[in-house]
């Protein structure tokens, strides 16, 4: 038994039977139906085989839905088989049916005719049965001709005492011009019908079986009969693509789906009823959701017609609740589709799902299929379904969207707000995607072709790709002609606010122009929404209008602003403004950048605690989305923070991830901030290598105009003085200072270019001229010594001063303005230099304390050379064990209760008030409780006097 006939063996012995019995001379018919390639022709010429090898004259033929149309097409084709029939009868009858046709002036005419020389063909043929067994077999017989069928049922009625058996395949559902040869073929007492059903898993397993061991064939039937339903044709093709990708190699998965599979499908299709075909592409381009009058309307059949199709693609397996049974068979369908045709499905099924209210996502994808521009009622469907797919993180679907509506929607207002949108959505992944689309942004903010809410986004955006100047430049040129009404005044102020916090130089493009119909300085002000102009000097006070009060960058500008003004007041007015921006807008892509400089100017005015959890807090809020730019710029800020908090490892590596998101390319000018935070935390951890491949990277030279531009070039420079490069890092130092002078914003919270300086003058062995700049910046900070910096500059006081008296004074002032700070490096670097300045005095133990607590310190932050400094040697371990009392830690804690020590030993590592009840889950009002009475049992007076081996021990829950 061959594999063609798994699970047919009942059918195939009862053929035979029949057989048997028109040996016998009582002719029989056979009837054979079944669901498209269900095996109905593999039966047929099996048994015709055996009919052959039993001696039986076997007459074939087969119908042909192109060759239906041909009189006697069937019959022609037995008559031409029959080789014992004498030539003059073959000739005799062809005449019989030539004539008929010759006569016959209709297709009524023809049948009539064709009817009274039925007998006498039917005759002729029963003459050769005669002397032997006469089988005819004639496959697809549901195609045949109308005059054929009638010859085929006269012939039914005459073969009960004959040696013939007429054996038949058919469909399942037939066509009303079929059923009454159907039915007068089944009144016949002769008649047998067999019904072929699809194969179960057993019979699927004994196909597998043919070429797999059975224990993997039967593991495997399950799946295959899901893939294939068990249509014997599909199994076999299943089989075929599991052979070719596995070779001889037994398979420990799933038969996968391949070419010979989705042939396969396509064959079912093509043999079926040209209904079947066409339903199976309206399915494959409407998936299984539509119903089932939604699916004729797009496949254009009536609706009957079409529940049919679906029936008899159900019943061969190639569908299953009217879905395709595996992806590739729908692939196979969609890539057999002219693109043409396919196309109109798409958009004909678009129309119809739009009209019934289908989510926008499901009909943009049938929008986006047909591939060209669509009409005017699509548009709004595609801005929405971007939308939604940002929503679901499918960034690569929205940007299609985006791009198909700008390309369909004419020039005008309508197009410059696509076109602002789909230049955000690209930028989400990738800004170095979106210059294209940027520069034809920038030509429609350059005509007032945007709306008030875009112009500003608009600019941020160009400043990002280093195109600032262009956006300064049309912003002017549009707030100098008053003929122009395109944008509002107040927006093209905000757009200005932004344009200049970001890239300060072009203020100076603004300073001669008056801003009509805002509010006055003063009452801006008290209003907390004014802001002077960087870097004009004698410009007036650019206030910003009340409408634009609640414009996310406005505010984040004017945080900025406030922050870098470098007084005590600012910081606070920095504060309250970055905050406000944090709680009242939520994160997208058109508040990305504001809040990023919201976080920014937290950070300048030196609440790296805030700006901390807010940043986590973000980064958070986007960590499961689609949108790279977002998590590579807010990266960067966690990055800048924990540098700022001498976190160098976690600075570095959270600099390096957000470069690693986006393409350096993408980056444009904010480029600046992950370079310099890299830079420093190398150079600090000592890998002064990595530092200066760092600065070999290209970047723009628009860089240079921008605040990130400000700190990268404060990065180089201190990269050249730890490389000795002082000449090269003095001059870095000083083009920082002199830009920030004209830019009108010398603010030591954003970079201490003095102190650098400072720095860079004592390297080079001038310390009068170190003394000058640290002196100036004295004059600077005036009595506001609560700022970040404030602690470096005393402790360059300390380096630049005379004598020892004065620089234990200042280094003690030094630590203890930064023991009440975040910088823990610099920190270490003061009780470090304290420490010395005491063993320069010969108070050994003091100093000893001291340099252990700057050790812990530096080692913590990952400050491997501040390590060997203070301690030679061992920077890979724990500091060698002192002598004398403080080897008995035991005697410094014994007086103090668990919680005390707990604070105390954070204490003594240097960790702040704040870094101490973060990590005991404790209020700062607390920790500053236990330290009061940590220092009256211990004998001191501050922190720094807390005895340093603290430092080295260790209590179940401090880290």
């Amino acid at each position: 038994m061959t594999a063609r006939l798994v699970e047919r063996e009942k059918q195939f012995g009862t053929l035979n039977e029949l057989l048997g019995s028109a040996m016998r001379g009582r002719g029989r018919v056979a009837v054979i139906s079944g669901p498209v390639a269900s095996g109905k022709t593999s039966l047929l010429e099996s048994f015709t085989e055996e009919a052959i090898a039993a001696g039986a004259l076997v007459l074939e033929a087969a119908g042909s839905r192109a060759e239906g149309y041909l009189p006697f097409g069937i019959l022609r084709r037995i008559l031409d088989n029959v080789a014992p029939l004498s030539p003059e009868i073959h000739d005799h009858v062809a005449a019989l049916l030539d004539g008929v046709l010759a006569e016959a002036t209709d297709a009524e005419g023809a049948l009539e005719a064709g009817m009274r020389i039925m007998p006498s063909v039917s005759t002729a043929l029963l003459r050769v049965a005669r002397d032997r067994t006469v089988v005819i077999a004639v496959d697809d017989v549901h195609h045949g001709d109308e005059l054929s069928l009638h010859f085929l049922l006269c012939l039914a009625r005459r073969v009960r005492q004959a040696g013939v058996l007429i054996v038949l395949t058919e469909a399942v559902r037939l066509r009303p011009a079929q059923l009454a040869f159907h039915a007068e073929l089944q009144r016949q007492p002769n008649c047998t019908s067999l019904r072929l059903p699809l194969l179960t898993a057993h019979g699927a397993a004994r196909v597998l079986g043919d070429r797999f061991s059975p224990s993997t064939a039967q593991r495997l039937s399950a799946e295959c009969l899901e893939t294939t339903g068990g249509n014997p044709l599909l199994v076999r093709a299943l089989l075929e693509d599991g052979l070719t990708a596995l070779g001889d190699s037994e398979p420990f998965q799933r038969l996968v789906p391949a070419e010979t599979y989705g042939q396969a499908v396509l064959d079912c299709l093509h043999r079926g009823d040209p209904e079947l075909l066409t339903v199976a592409r309206g399915i494959a381009v409407l998936g299984d959701s539509g119903s089932a009058l939604l699916l004729s309307r797009i496949v254009g059949l009536h609706v009957k017609a079409t529940e049919q199709a679906v029936q008899d693609l159900n019943r061969c397996g190639v569908l299953h609740d009217r879905a395709f049974r595996d992806p590739a068979a729908r692939t196979a369908v969609l890539e057999a589709v002219p693109a043409t045709a396919l196309s109109a499905l798409h958009l004909r099924a678009a129309k119809l799902l739009h009209q019934e209210g289908a989510p926008a996502l499901v009909v943009a994808r049938h929008l986006l299929a047909v591939r060209r521009n669509v009409e005017d009622w699509a548009i709004p469907v595609l801005q929405e379904a971007a939308e939604y797919a940002l929503v679901d993180d499918n960034h690569e679907l929205a940007l299609r969207c985006g791009e198909l509506a700008v390309a369909s929607c004419p020039e005008g207002p309508r197009h410059a707000a696509l076109k602002s949108r789909l230049v955000s959505i690209a930028w989400r992944s990738c800004p170095a995607a979106a210059e294209g689309h940027l520069r034809q942004l920038s030509r429609e903010l350059a005509v007032g072709g945007l709306s008030d809410r875009d112009l500003v986004q608009a600019v941020s955006l160009l400043v990002w790709a280093g195109e600032a100047r262009t956006a300064g430049e049309a912003l002017l040129r549009l707030r100098q002609d008053e003929r122009s009404p395109s944008y509002s005044p107040s927006a093209l102020v905000a757009a200005q606010s932004w344009l200049t916090m970001v890239s300060p130089p072009l203020s100076a493009l603004f300073e001669a122009f008056d801003v009509p119909g805002t509010l006055s300085a003063g009452a801006a002000g008290a209003s907390g929404t004014a802001f002077a102009t960087a870097g004009a000097p004698t410009a007036s006070v650019l206030a910003v209008p009340y409408d634009m009060a609640d414009n996310a960058y406005v505010q984040s500008a004017a945080a900025v602003r406030s922050a870098l003004r470098g007084d005590r007041a600012g910081a606070e007015a920095a504060v309250r403004g970055a905050i406000g921006v944090l709680q009242r807008f939520h994160l997208n892509d058109g508040t990305l950048q504001p809040l990023v400089f919201a976080l920014l100017a937290l950070v300048y005015a030196g609440r790296l605690d805030i700006a901390l959890a807010w940043c986590e807090r973000l980064l958070d809020e986007c960590a499961a989305r689609n949108a790279p730019t977002w998590q590579a710029a807010l990266g960067v800020v966690r990055a800048e923070i924990a540098l700022r908090r001498g976190d160098l490892p976690g600075a570095a590596s959270q600099a390096r991830q957000a470069m690693d998101r986006i393409s350096t390319q993408s980056w444009g000018v904010g480029v600046a901030l992950p370079l310099a935070i890299r830079i420093e935390a190398a150079l600090h951890m000592g890998n002064h290598e990595e530092a200066m491949a760092l600065l070999e990277q290209p970047v723009p030279e628009a860089m240079f105009d921008t605040l990130p531009g400000l700190q990268y070039l404060r990065a180089r420079g201190r990269c050249h003085l730890a490389t000795g490069r002082y000449h090269a890092a003095l001059r870095d130092f000083l083009i920082c200072g002199e830009l920030m002078q004209s830019w009108d914003m010398d603010a030591v919270r954003l970079l201490p270019w003095r102190l650098d300086a400072a720095e860079a003058w004592l390297a080079l062995g001038k310390p009068e001229r170190a003394r000058e700049y640290v002196e100036e910046q004295t004059r600077r900070e005036g009595g506001d010594v609560g700022n970040r910096p404030h602690g470096s500059l005393l402790l360059l006081l300390a380096r630049t001063g005379g004598d020892l008296k004065y620089r234990l004074k200042r280094l003690t002032e030094a630590v203890e303005t930064l023991e009440e700070g975040e910088d823990r490096l610099q920190l270490a670097t003061a009780l470090g230099e304290l420490g010395r300045g005491y063993r320069a005095t010969g108070d050994f133990n003091r100093a000893r304390m001291l340099v252990r607590r700057a050790w812990h310190i530096a080692k913590s932050c990952g400050a491997e050379p501040l390590c060997q400094q203070f301690m030679p040697g061992q920077g890979d371990g724990e500091p060698p064990a002192q002598g004398g009392r403080e080897a008995e830690p035991a005697k410094e804690t014994e007086v103090l209760s668990e919680a005390e020590t707990r604070v105390a030993l954070l204490a003594a590592r240097g960790h702040t008030n704040r870094e101490i009840a973060t990590k005991l889950y404790v209020t700062v009002s607390t920790v500053e409780q236990h330290l009061t009475r940590i220092y009256r049992k211990l004998a001191v007076k501050r922190r720094r006097d807390l005895p340093a081996r603290l430092s080295d021990m260790s209590l179940p829950g401090v880290a």
